[in-house]
This record gives structure tokens, C-alpha cells and sequence, in this order.
């Protein structure tokens, strides 16, 4: 019988913890911004940039600037009001601290000064402040400039390290003709694993900003780099710019995009919506969603709301001109070759989380429904010709899609029967925990020979692949599905495709594609990415698409009869290596994986130990979905003049 060790430590109140002030934040700070790693440092911008646009949008200010600086911090600033600077008459604080000292502090819990506001919870501002090593605030008001500091220091009450926590009082020091604020913010690097801010990232993000609210300026300057690089954003059409720019490298069915726009208000909820649309020649949908500025990456009730009310009028539209009989049509037919920006403004508007990815509000549903019904039949009426075009497409869509079922279901047959197209093209993992488990490709029979020597049996599965499989993006469904290389692909990861898509069925946690390091290399990586971000998007959305990192380099060096090895991923790591290990250095070039035994094969690529893998994520939607278009598309042009522009890069 087994003795029972007891917990002698005394358990009563004074074995509860209590944190102060921003305490919470530190210690969890996913709970608030999603992520420590990138995505998160980049999310503090979001938060600080938040409020300012709130200020522009309801109409104070027309200008804020991003300032990326050498050491690491971030300088955002705008012209709006300036945070309120007067002492609070029962904190006895000024409006300054509490902002970035108190949680849950802000004006936007009533709607007595923001109509609508991106920063719901209050949060934004003191989270931020919590995870940096410092923060300085300037405010431009009533004439002066008054500034205040916050750092993570010892709290003499406490008697412990406290974040965000005011080095002195809000002070003047200047005067000013001026309004606005001025935020200027270091990360922790003991906090966030990186403290490197993407440009291309943040100039993403304004451009967006700048579509969605006309006649404001967005400006970001990188003085990281010796000459600084500027960009400012500035667009009088709002979103018919935006369509424009997403569209640029697909060809539309009709010249002028459209505009719809109506307010509404339900239960005390006051909402503004906006749909811009254009249909093309693509033969998949792109809808990009917000609500107050905020990419809804999730959608929401305003999305679903936008296209039950589409497809409603369609099918009415279709019966007045005679179209639709005994055929029919699914949304997702319809919304072939769309492109459209659903917009919604709110005053109370409740999202999933801090991160605010996903809208709730019933009532985002019934007005964004009521919207899209009654416009798009007005639309219908007076484009009689070009709806025609959009529902015929609808009703071949769905004879595709009918299609489709039955190939899925040939080949669900084939798998109950033991009779899918596996056997002998991958070798599979022995471990049935999905939770574990990866499906790694590998490019080339030779390469795959490799890898299935040198994987561990236990979680990985390899697939190798016969070179290139086709650009989906140029191909009609049927093609695709059709796809033997493909169907291989899909069968083993068990998710299904497009609409049949359940994550549920996913039989692996990591899907790895491994590549050569050069160009060819980088093509089939591509080709890979493309398909999967059109067929199975949300093993990208959930985090489970990686690209192994194989080294460039082998630097080697037989000291006493041993032989010292540094593999090398990049032209930096090499010069490092070659300075550790000294004269008389030997450095192999791999060309491709094939020329790497299966022990090498594992130490540098495929052991969890050592290797280096790149997650792939899809931060901004709508700006990945023009990218797929204009890389893997059918329109020259727009790729031609990107490929010019980076063609150094």
C-alpha cells in the first residue's frame, strides 16, 4: 500500500496572492495581447494607434504618424485632443496616469464621447505600458506641453518591481500651439521574444486605416535605416480606392465597384454600415471585415449578416428575370470571384476577446442583413445585365460544386475500402496522437528517401513530392480536386477541402513543407502556400503550416581528429562560424537536400531539438490575398512592376 506523503505547508489567506496595480498583466500577458512573440509586440501598436484613430474618426485630428526608432521603441502621434490632463476628483490623479496606470480606464464605456470607438475594453493603453521597459507620454493642450514617465521599477510600498509604474507627476514643460499626443513606448525584452517591428507589417496596417477613413492622413518613418524611409496614406474614395487596390491584379466583370451605406438603430445601439463590392473573373471570394477599424479576421454577425441579406436578394433578383427555375444557387456560389469590404461602425460593440478578431452583436446582424437585402436589390434592378452574368456564374458554380461532392465522396469510398492512393507514396508515423504528429513534405523522390531514413518513426510522416504540383490559383476547382499529387495530400491530412473542411479531422498538429534553399525551392514552397491558403485556409488561421529552415552551409574543421561542424542558415551565420572556427576553415554549399546524409538531414531539419521552423500566419487577410493573386494570378502587369520594385529584396 502506498504511503500518503502529506503537504505540510499551512494552507490559509496568507497563502492567496494578490497582484497590484499592473501586476496581472506581466504575468499573463496573452490573456491581452494574443501572443509574446511578433504578433503581440505588434498588437501594442494596434493599441496606441487604436486611440488616436478613434479621435480622427470622430472628428478630431486628421493626422497620425507611427515612428519606428533606432533603439528599439515606437514613437506614435497624432493631432486629436490630447489625453485629458486634469486631476480626476476622486483618484486625485491626472487623466495621464490613470490611462496608463488603471485597467479599464477610459471614455468609452458610454457613448457621451465616442460615438464609436476601435479601444472597447479600456485596457489598451496601461497593457502597454506594463509589458515596456519605459514609457513617455506628451500631451498638447490648453497651450502647454505636459509630459510624464513610466518605467518598470522597485516600489518602495511594495517591495518588489513593479511595471508601468509613474516615475514622477504629469508636469508642463513648454507651451504650445498645438493639440494632440505624443506616445513613445521600448518593449521589454524580457517580455517578447523579438523586439523587431515589421515595416511592411505596420505600413499594411495604415494603408488599411487610411481606406476606411477618407481624408485622414497616416503617416510611418523607419529611422532604423541610415537613409529613413517614409510612407504617408491619404485616400479621398475610402473604400472604392481599397477595392481598386485589392482588385489590381484580377480583371472585374464590371468597371465601377459599388457603394452601399445605411445607419440604424436597435435597443439603444446606434450602427453605420458600409458594403463596397466588385465581381471578377477569380474564381474565389475575398471579403475583408471591420468593425470601427478593427480587422475582423474571425467575421462576425456584421459578415454573416452582409451575406444571408446578399444572397436573398440574388435568389429574389433571379426569379424576377427568369433565371432561376428549377436550378439553384448556395451563397457560396454566388460569392464566386467577389471581392467586397464589409464595414460597421457601433457604439457598443462586443467582441471575442482582447484581440477583438470576432463580432457578437446580434443586432450588427440585423441591420448589416437589411442593408445588403435592400440595396443589392436596387443594385440588381439597375445592373440587369451584369446580375444576369453574376447569377448564371452562381448557378455553374453550383453544378461545380455538386460536382465536387461527388469526387469527395468517390474518394471517401476509396478510404473506407483501403483503396486511396497512399499506399507507397508516404511513409506513416506510428503515433496516433494528432496532437504531436507532423506531415512533412518533402521536395523530390531522392530528398524524400532521405527524410524517411532520417525522421523519427514515431511522430513524422513523410510525403515526398514529385517536384512542382500546379499553381491552383490559375486552375478551375475540378482540376484541383482532381489533382492526383493532391489528393494524395489531402487524404493523408483528413480535413477535407474548401466548405468540407473540419478541422476536427485533422490528423496532425504541424504540416511542414521542406524545400531546397534556393530558388526552384522557394517556388515549391509557394505553390504549396497558395494552395493550401485557397483550399485549406484555416490550418494557416489555426497555426499549423510551418516551412523548414534547411542550412545553406556546413563549416567544418578537423581539430585533433575530430571534426567540428557549425551549419549555417544564412551569409551572416557563416562569417561567424568561419571567425569561431579560425584558418583553414572548409565550407560546403548544400544545393539541396539530396546532398545531406539522413543523420545531417535530422540534426539540422527534422529534430525538434535543433531545427528551426517558420510558422506561417496570415496577419493582415486582405493584404495576403492580394499578394496570392499577384504573385500566383493571370494578370501580368501589377506582378511585373512588384517584382521590379523588390527585385533586390
Amino acid at each position: 500500500m502506498e504511503e500518503r506523503i502529506e503537504n505540510k505547508k499551512q494552507y490559509d489567506v496568507t497563502a492567496l496572492t494578490s497582484l497590484e496595480k499592473l501586476e496581472p498583466v506581466r504575468i499573463r500577458p496573452g490573456m491581452y495581447i494574443g501572443s509574446t512573440g511578433t504578433r503581440g509586440l505588434h498588437h501594442c501598436i494596434w493599441e496606441i494607434m487604436d486611440n488616436a484613430i478613434d479621435e480622427i474618426s470622430n472628428g478630431y485630428g486628421d493626422t497620425a504618424t507611427v515612428m519606428l526608432n533606432k533603439d528599439n521603441s515606437v514613437t506614435i502621434t497624432d493631432n486629436g485632443r490630447g489625453i485629458p490632463t486634469g486631476i480626476h476628483p476622486t483618484k486625485k490623479k491626472s487623466g495621464v496616469e490613470m490611462v496608463f496606470t488603471e485597467l479599464h480606464t477610459g471614455s468609452k464605456f458610454d457613448n457621451s464621447v465616442y460615438k464609436t470607438s476601435g479601444g472597447l475594453h479600456g485596457v489598451g493603453a496601461s497593457v502597454v505600458n506594463a509589458l515596456c521597459e519605459w514609457l513617455e507620454v506628451e500631451v498638447y493642450q490648453n497651450g502647454n506641453v505636459y509630459y510624464q514617465r513610466f518605467e518598470y521599477i522597485f516600489d518602495k510600498e511594495l517591495q518588489r518591481k513593479m511595471p508601468g509604474t509613474a516615475v514622477d507627476k504629469l508636469k508642463i514643460i513648454g507651451s504650445t500651439k498645438k493639440t494632440g499626443s505624443k506616445i513613445t513606448f521600448k518593449p521589454d525584452k524580457q517580455v517578447f521574444s523579438t523586439l523587431d517591428f515589421k515595416f511592411e507589417v505596420i505600413d499594411g496596417r495604415l494603408q488599411e486605416l487610411a481606406f476606411q477613413n477618407k481624408g485622414i492622413t497616416l503617416k510611418i518613418i523607419d529611422n532604423r535605416k541610415e537613409v529613413p524611409e517614409i510612407k504617408e496614406y491619404h485616400s479621398e474614395r475610402g473604400l472604392l480606392d481599397f477595392i481598386d487596390y485589392l482588385n489590381e491584379s484580377k480583371t472585374p466583370l464590371h468597371k465601377e465597384a459599388a457603394l452601399f451605406e445605411g445607419e440604424k438603430e436597435i435597443k439603444g445601439i446606434k450602427m453605420y454600415g458600409e458594403i463596397c463590392f466588385q465581381f471578377t473573373d477569380s474564381s474565389t471570394e475575398n471579403i475583408a471585415s471591420y468593425v470601427n477599424n478593427i480587422p475582423t479576421t474571425e467575421a462576425g454577425t456584421h459578415e454573416t449578416g452582409f451575406k444571408t441579406g446578399m444572397t436573398r436578394a440574388f435568389k429574389e433578383g433571379g426569379k424576377r428575370l427568369n433565371l432561376i427555375k428549377d436550378k439553384d444557387f448556395d451563397g457560396d456560389d454566388l460569392r464566386e470571384g467577389m471581392t467586397a469590404i464589409v464595414r460597421i461602425k457601433i457604439t457598443n460593440p462586443m467582441f471575442e476577446g482582447q484581440t477583438k478578431t470576432k463580432l457578437g452583436n446580434n443586432e450588427a446582424y440585423t441591420m448589416m442583413n437589411e442593408l445588403s437585402y435592400n440595396k443589392f436589390l436596387e443594385w440588381i434592378e439597375d445592373n440587369k445585365k451584369i446580375a444576369t452574368l453574376i447569377i448564371n456564374n452562381a448557378l455553374s458554380a453550383a453544378a461545380r460544386r455538386d460536382k465536387i461532392k461527388k469526387i469527395n465522396d468517390a474518394e471517401k469510398k476509396k478510404i473506407g475500402k483501403g483503396t486511396a492512393p497512399l499506399a507507397g507514396k508516404i511513409a506513416v508515423c506510428t503515433l496516433k496522437n494528432n496532437n504531436f504528429s507532423e506531415f512533412i513534405v518533402v521536395e523530390g523522390d531522392s530528398a524524400g528517401g532521405s527524410a524517411k531514413q532520417a525522421r523519427d518513426r514515431k511522430f513524422q510522416t513523410i510525403m515526398p513530392s514529385r517536384g512542382k504540383i500546379m499553381n491552383t490559383e490559375k486552375q478551375k476547382i475540378e482540376n484541383v480536386l482532381g489533382s492526383e499529387e493532391l489528393k494524395i495530400f489531402n487524404t493523408a491530412v483528413g480535413t477535407g477541402v474548401l466548405d468540407n473542411y473540419n478541422e476536427k479531422d485533422l490528423r496532425y498538429n504541424k504540416i511542414i513543407i521542406l524545400s531546397d534553399a534556393d530558388v526552384d525551392g522557394y517556388h515549391i514552397r509557394t505553390l504549396w502556400m497558395t494552395y493550401i491558403y485557397r483550399y485549406m485556409r484555416p490550418l494557416i488561421a489555426n497555426g499549423h503550416l510551418y516551412i523548414a529552415m534547411p542550412p545553406l552551409y556546413k563549416a567544418y574543421k578537423n581539430i585533433k581528429s575530430k571534426e567540428k561542424v557549425i551549419y549555417c542558415y544564412a551569409e551572416e551565420e557563416l562569417k561567424k562560424a568561419k571567425k569561431e572556427l579560425g584558418k583553414n576553415t572548409l565550407v560546403q554549399r548544400y544545393k539541396g537536400l539530396g546532398e545531406m546524409n539522413p543523420d545531417q538531414l535530422w540534426e539540422t531539419t527534422l529534430n525538434p531539438e535543433t531545427r528551426t521552423l517558420q510558422k506561417i500566419t496570415i496577419e493582415d487577410a486582405a493584404k495576403a490575398e492580394k499578394m496570392v493573386s499577384l504573385l500566383m494570378g493571370d494578370v501580368v502587369g501589377p506582378r511585373k512592376k512588384y517584382l521590379y520594385k523588390y527585385a533586390e529584396f
